[in-house]
């Protein structure tokens, strides 16, 4: 039998796995649909749908990736209309940044794959038994946050 610490580890491990099977299966509609767009710009266009008018600073805050790799994905999905940029009226060097109607609908389609692929994840689980993994998942969460 193994032991706490490796048991532990298979947990998160496994949680790991979950994660990019669930983000792979979800995103590769729209790596092969005519906007092509990767898993990162994805990520980028979920923060700006969350935040409209947000700037390229608040993604680079949000993301933690480094602000020139941030500037050429803005960049890139500018380029491709998936970005539209306003100035900000206090202040015109900065950029606000808002999604345009084909990135709208792209989050649109990520969201019901995400939504369909969630369902077909907990086929075979009665509904206390999904409670319990979220139950068991949050106390998961707590205790990472109580560790910081």
């Amino acid at each position: 039998m193994a032991n706490a610490a490796s048991t532990a580890t298979e947990v998160f491990e496994t949680i790991h796995t979950l994660m990019h099977l669930f983000r792979g299966q979800q995103f590769r509609a729209l790596r092969d649909g005519p906007a092509a767009i990767t898993h990162m710009e994805a990520k980028a266009l979920a923060f700006f749908a969350r935040h409209p008018g947000a700037t390229p600073s608040e993604l680079v805050a949000h993301s933690g990736r480094d602000k020139a790799q941030i500037a050429r994905l803005i960049a890139g999905l500018k380029e491709r209309d998936l970005l539209r940029a306003e100035a900000d009226p206090a202040d015109r060097r900065v950029q606000r940044l808002h999604l345009s109607p084909e990135s709208t609908k792209a989050q649109e389609a990520v969201r019901t794959q995400g939504e369909r692929l969630a369902q077909a994840a907990m086929r075979g689980l009665s509904p206390a038994e999904r409670d319990q993994l979220l139950d068991l998942l949050s106390r998961v969460r707590a205790n990472l946050d109580a560790a910081s």
